[in-house]
């Protein structure tokens, strides 16, 4: 399979919002968002582009911290594969290389955040070695 990862730039994301929009089941208008990637761009944060032969199939970002519980990690963020190329092993690529990248910027761990109700998300974090720690909890101020 001919999957390649490529960094996007803030002029490229306005490409990849319609998959960030069904991912955030369109909660937010595009101006929103794109005022969003641009100031995350600023925050160590890194975003790709998942092409399968040259097409756009999914995209997901990066954030690199260091977290006093597990060290220097890398976080998957809005991890989407459109759904026609779901269930083809795909994902498992898409973290392979995820993890060889963070272990090559020094990275420790890897950990993330899943929409409470991705119950498909969770069988295959699962599946791909990650232990639930803890619950995320926001609060709009």
């Amino acid at each position: 399979m001919n999957l390649t990862f490529r960094q996007l730039d803030k002029h490229s994301f306005p490409k990849v919002l319609p998959m960030i929009q069904k991912l955030t089941e369109h909660k937010f208008s595009d101006e929103v968002l794109l005022e969003r990637f641009y100031e995350m761009l600023g925050q160590n944060y890194e975003c790709r582009g998942v092409y399968l032969g040259g097409q756009l199939i999914g995209v997901f970002g990066l954030w690199f911290m260091t977290r006093h519980y597990v060290g220097k990690s890398c976080e998957p963020d809005h991890v989407f594969i459109e759904e026609a190329y779901r269930s083809k092993g795909i994902g498992k690529m898409v973290f392979e290389w995820i993890y060889e990248y963070a272990r090559s910027r020094g990275c420790e761990a890897s950990e993330l955040n899943s929409y409470v109700i991705n119950y498909p998300s969770h069988k295959f974090y699962l599946n791909e070695g990650y232990e639930i720690w803890g619950y995320h909890f926001v609060k709009k101020i």
